[in-house]
């Protein structure tokens, strides 16, 4: 032991240095970014807009001088170039955006083929999928405003509620399936389930209870509070019914007839 280390006291600088660096080849080599693969993220200036975070294969692509997006799964804001502050979670959400700006797409193919449109907000697989360059619309549930494409200022909760509007304004529903066949009908409120389901094109309408106004296709300016109120109706129009299955078989009257009042099923003409 002693004449070991005696030998290695009689080794020069120069060999102490060599001895070091033949040792260092054999310790393992450090990770230099901690994962394995590295994140695609923190896309940044010069060559990408600034504050920018993609994390997924083609996430944010094609991106050129757009600011502060967030971009989480495959081909998320894929096509965007310009749009800034948008946020996209799940495959395909908010993939043909290019220019549009302050949307956020939580859901698969949520906002998928959102162009220019901004302030949208669609909570939801496929929710506003087909939504084009309709405005500042908020849809919460699987399906919710799935077909809608210009249509603006809708305030959307439940699944497959207001699912096939298109051009539709100024429409707020609550309920699964709530406004579902609804296309261009405006300004109408539903809260409930299946609530104004089969309403097209009617508008103004206010149905508040389950299956309330369930069958209006093109009847406008009704309100109908109740379980199943003012179920059967079809495409009369001015009506009020308040309370639980009233006026349920109402299925038409001629819009040159008086509105009519019902209360608890039975039917009072205006004078």
């Amino acid at each position: 032991m002693n004449e070991l280390m005696l030998q290695f006291k009689k080794l020069t600088p120069l060999r102490l240095i060599v001895f070091a660096l033949a040792c260092s080849a054999f310790l393992p080599t450090p990770k230099a970014l901690g994962v394995i693969p590295p994140p695609d993220g923190g896309y940044g200036p010069p060559a990408y807009g600034t504050g920018n975070t993609a994390e997924g294969e083609e996430a944010l692509l094609n991106l050129s001088s757009g600011g502060f997006n967030t971009a989480t799964g495959f081909r998320t804001l894929h096509s965007n170039t310009t749009g800034n502050f948008n946020t996209a979670i799940g495959a395909g959400a908010l993939l043909n955006n290019t220019t549009g700006s302050f949307n956020t797409a939580i859901g698969v193919n949520a906002l998928l083929r959102n162009t220019t449109a901004p302030f949208n907000t669609a909570n939801g697989v496929s929710a506003l999928q087909n939504n084009t360059t309709g405005t500042q619309n908020t849809a919460t549930g699987s399906g919710a405003l799935l077909n809608n494409t210009t249509g603006s200022f809708n305030t959307v909760n439940g699944v497959n509620a207001l699912q096939n509007n298109t051009t539709g304004n100024f429409n707020t529903v609550n309920g699964v399936n709530a406004l579902q066949q609804n296309t261009d009908g405006s300004d109408n409120t539903a809260n409930g389930v299946n609530a104004l389901a089969s309403n097209t094109t009617g508008g103004a309408n206010t149905a508040n209870g389950v299956f309330a106004l369930n069958r209006n296709t093109t009847g406008s300016r009704n309100t109908a509070t109740g379980v199943n109120a003012l179920q059967s109706n079809t495409t009369a129009q001015s009506n009020t019914a308040n309370g639980l299955k009233c006026a349920r078989q109402q299925h038409h009257r001629s819009p040159q007839r008086r509105p009519g009042v019902f209360f608890g099923g039975f039917n009072y003409h205006r004078q």
